[in-house]
């Protein structure tokens, strides 16, 4: 696992490089995860984020993998008692994809933005993505907590359809979200670094993701 994901960072640290951009968001619009989940999978479902799971049941596949596509359903905690949701835009590994979601990190001191392709990682012990934690924009890299799940929502042949427009859409209203995989899964890079800097750093953070998982998983490991 650590070499595959070192494979894919130093990969992703490349394009980085020749790519670089930073987050960004809709200034004049305010997201909550919900509505924004929901136009972007096409999954329709209503409702605060922590009934999302039950009401699902029967109308829509449940699972415990991840697939571009689904909707990650978090759980109530004490400090975020409506849960969350969350669309996978990218499988990266079994236990790393990437999400877009609304309403999660403050950008630019402001809530409600949205965040494009951020990391994800599952460090459940028994890796059924049932405990993840989730780029923090702050701090530029995971956050500290680990959040638990309920599964993973996924798409319909409706679903899909609907949630073309719902790209389009997001697209239209100008969400400037133009960071890249590798701005997101490696950590911040000073202003002036060059591609060797940048490499390192993509290869640090691979490996703080890669003892995550290998803590979690009893094999070496919070926002």
């Amino acid at each position: 696992m650590r070499k595959q994901l070192r494979t894919l960072l130093g990969s992703l640290a490349v394009a980085a490089f020749v790519g670089m951009t930073p987050v960004t968001a809709a200034a004049d619009t305010y997201w909550q995860c919900v509505p924004f989940a929901r136009l972007l999978s096409g999954i329709q479902i209503f409702g605060d984020a922590r009934t999302w799971w039950q009401q699902a049941i029967g109308k829509y596949e449940t699972g415990f993998q991840p697939k571009t596509g689904a909707v990650l359903c978090f759980k109530p905690t004490e400090r975020m008692r409506l849960g969350h949701v969350a669309v996978v835009s990218q499988v990266l590994t079994d236990r790393v994809v990437q999400i877009t979601h609304a309403n999660w990190s403050p950008i630019d001191g402001s809530r409600g933005k949205v965040e494009k392709d951020v990391t994800i990682v599952d460090v459940s012990p028994a890796g059924d993505w049932s405990q993840v934690k989730v780029w923090y924009d702050p701090s530029r890299d995971l956050g500290g907590s680990t959040y638990p799940t309920y599964g993973f929502i996924y798409q319909d042949a409706q679903a899909q359809k609907l949630a073309v427009n719902g790209w389009n859409q997001v697209g239209n209203k100008a969400l400037a979200m133009a960071q890249t995989a590798a701005n997101q899964v490696s950590a911040a890079v000073r202003p002036g670094a060059g591609p060797l800097a940048l490499l390192t750093q993509a290869a640090d953070s691979t490996d703080r993701i890669g003892a995550l998982i290998a803590a979690a998983t009893g094999q070496g490991g919070d926002r």
